[in-house]
């Protein structure tokens, strides 16, 4: 390890959106901070996401919006409103990524990819005096409280003015988000949440017919509850049991009760368009020499995996009337046994606790570091919102570290 540190202003340690967009606020600010990033190349999970349709933001009220953060609204209340959906967009179209609101509200890049804008982000960091230091993996601060770098070649200290940790969560943990960070943190006695998966899949014990039939699978328009809340939308069944956007939405309540009651009850209705007495009447007909496969399929239009799953999840005797039937396919059940493992999961829950934080993100405890995005003890549903915050952070973190500088 170099004995004598090398001095810096601003270090951000962690190149995904939070730390980037930390970067280009600081450029404008007048700064030239130097960040650090463990993998070959940023971005790596932002680029990923971003192979099937960059989801930047959601265009709805920003009344609305801010509820999605759930039990954290009050944290990223700020943040938000100051970088809203309206200026991602606005920042978007000025790197040349111009974007368009689809049909559910969410915005995307014409594109759709994330490699144009990640490159033209780069440039204009890079074109604003920012270095970039890969393969560095950050192993805390040493006893003079430097920060301490591993590289291929050799063990580096760095002296820096300010300190932004931008180091995502523990999903994905192969793009760079491995939460080793944590050990680092703690040993300062900063109180972090466990991490656990959001956005994830879950687990349902199919019976083998059923798995090996339909995996792959989707089931369109329906309504899925979770408790109190609902969703409606598209999920797909899998080997392992049940993904999709609609899931991933209910993610956070069914991982919640199933951590307290060991599982969770999925309600689906199949047809949220019908009654339960519209169905009943269309089932109540007479099906003479038709199947019950052919009855199901010409009258409520329920076929492939939409009527098997009713045989999969439903007791025998719910079909004995179209009583007992309609409440089954207005109000199906499906245990899910656990949430899938947080290596797949798109994002996670836990982090660093907001009460070690002060109104700019810096650490009460640490003077000058300061912290951001996913590493944070927050979460929020697909859609745009996890990426909308991790931009408003990096973006707030920066104007916490203008300021600290300024009056030290």
């Amino acid at each position: 390890m170099t004995d004598t540190p090398e001095e810096i202003e601003i270090a951000i340690i962690g190149a995904g959106p939070a730390g980037l967009m930390a970067a280009e606020t600081l450029i404008d600010q007048g700064h030239k901070p130097v960040l650090f990033d463990a993998m070959p190349t940023p971005a790596r999970k932002f680029l990923m996401a971003g192979k099937s349709g960059l989801n930047l933001s959601h265009n709805e009220p920003i009344e609305n919006f801010i509820t999605r953060y759930g039990k954290h609204t009050k944290e990223i209340e700020p943040a938000v409103h100051d970088f809203p959906p309206s200026a991602v967009q606005a920042w978007a179209d000025g790197l040349g990524a111009h974007t368009f609101v689809g049909s559910s509200g969410r915005i995307f890049p014409k594109a759709m990819k994330a490699s144009p804008l990640l490159r033209a982000w780069l440039q204009r960091i890079f074109e604003g005096g920012v270095t970039l230091n890969t393969l560095h993996k950050w192993t805390g601060w040493d006893t003079e409280g430097c920060l301490t770098f591993c590289t291929r070649e050799q063990k580096l200290r760095i002296k820096a003015k300010a300190t932004i940790l931008a180091l995502g969560g523990t999903s994905w943990p192969k793009l760079g988000s491995d939460g080793t960070w944590q050990s680092f943190l703690t040993k300062h006695g900063l109180k972090i949440a466990p991490f656990s998966p959001s956005n994830c899949g879950f687990l349902v014990d199919w019976s083998p017919y059923f798995k090996d039939r339909f995996a792959g699978e989707p089931i369109k328009g329906a309504l899925l509850s979770a408790g109190k809340t609902q969703t409606k939308g598209d999920f797909v069944i899998s080997q392992y049991g049940v993904e999709g956007s609609a899931i991933y939405s209910l993610s956070a309540p069914l991982r919640d009760f199933i951590t307290i009651n060991g599982s969770a009850t999925l309600t689906i209705d199949l047809t949220p368009d019908r009654t339960h007495e519209q169905i009943t009447k269309l089932l109540s007909k007479p099906r003479g020499k038709k199947s019950f496969a052919t009855h199901l399929k010409r009258t409520l239009g329920l076929t492939g995996v939409k009527a098997n799953i009713l045989r999969e999840c439903l007791p025998s005797k719910a079909f004995e009337s179209p009583e007992t039937l309609a409440s089954g396919i207005k109000s199906l059940p499906i245990k899910l046994t656990a949430p899938r493992p947080i290596e797949e999961a798109i994002s996670v829950a836990g982090g660093l606790s907001f009460n070690e934080l002060d109104e700019h993100l810096m650490i009460k405890s640490m003077p000058g570091v300061f912290a951001a995005g996913e590493m944070l003890d927050w979460e929020a549903p697909t859609g745009g919102y996890l990426l909308t915050a991790c931009l408003a952070q990096g973006r707030q973190a920066a104007i916490g570290v203008d300021a600290f500088l300024k009056h030290n």
